[in-house]
């Protein structure tokens, strides 16, 4: 029988102990902060914000928001940034992405302080990342790596599969995946746009991780059987709803759970995962900081 994994559960399991170590700071006199930046009129990133600061208020950190109009030169937005930076309330920083045209994404990446880069996106946290000594990893493929040590999925000695090469999913969650230690020593192959004949790349996989945008681009006929398939994909596509639309992720649940032995659902599935562990990278952050010592989950 096919295990639809709880990734609600397993991020209020993860969010529960991340609780406790802010309640641990803020006894040192230490309250965790976490700013937002906003720089676009996009309606999902406005939610995806929101999201962000309701998780901080609900575990005790203190949330800073601070919105740019999507028509300011972008030296307003590496103001704002530098103005966090110098913050010392504020230990994680996070610009939501996308910033807009006129705005060079790597300038706003490299310009945030690395010490308060949750999102683990600046290039010197990237490079620990790849030398095997991450400060911060990547919330997505943290929370990946999570839900299937919480699992109970064995990754070494795993044929892994990652669809996506993107620089927030697909990069670093081969990265984790390839690492010496619990969570990595898998055989992992990264496939993309260019890929020839992604099918079989895709059955040979013990582990299929799906991240690359496209709606239910692989179905169970894509799989082998007994397969655990990860999917970060969240699509919205037209369909005869309320809203007009609906959810799907970058595989096809239905005939993808016939084939997989573990599959996460969208929603439900990795994206939990995400929000908690940018409240962990958070706590992490103010402990690095302050010095006070924590023990995260």
């Amino acid at each position: 029988m096919t295990t639809i994994i709880d990734g609600n559960e397993i991020g209020d399991q993860i969010t529960d102990g991340v609780a406790a170590c802010t309640d641990t700071l803020v006894s040192e006199g230490v309250t965790p902060g976490l700013a937002t930046v906003l720089m676009s009129d996009d309606g999902a990133s406005e939610t995806y914000v929101s999201m962000k600061q309701q998780a901080c208020e609900e575990i005790g950190i203190e949330g800073f928001h601070r919105e740019i109009s999507a028509d300011e030169p972008a030296e307003t937005l590496f103001e704002t940034i530098d103005e966090l930076n110098a913050d010392p309330t504020v230990h994680g920083i996070l610009v939501q992405m996308p910033v807009p045209d006129h705005v060079n994404k790597r300038d706003v990446l490299e310009r945030i302080d690395p010490m308060k880069d949750v999102d683990g996106f600046h290039p010197e946290n990237v490079g620990r990342l790849v030398a095997g000594n991450a400060r911060y990893k990547p919330c997505t493929p943290h929370g990946v790596q999570k839900i299937l040590a919480e699992t109970g999925i064995e990754t070494e000695g795993k044929d892994a599969v990652v669809v996506g090469r993107s620089d927030i999913v697909g990069k670093p969650m081969a990265n984790l995946l390839i690492q010496y230690g619990p969570g990595g020593n898998a055989t992992t192959t990264v496939c993309h746009s260019r890929t020839d004949d992604l099918a079989a790349k895709t059955r040979n996989a013990d582990i299929v991780i799906a991240a690359a945008g496209v709606p239910e681009m692989i179905d169970g006929s894509m799989l082998s059987e007994g397969t655990t398939v990860i999917d970060v994909g969240i699509n919205r596509v037209d369909a005869d709803t309320d809203k007009g639309y609906e959810l799907v992720g970058d595989v096809d649940f239905e005939s993808a759970k016939a084939k997989a032995d573990a599959i996460t659902p969208v929603p439900g599935g990795v994206g939990p995962l995400t929000i908690a562990m940018l409240m962990y990278n958070t706590v992490k952050a103010a402990s690095l900081q302050s010095g006070v010592d924590i023990t995260l989950p």
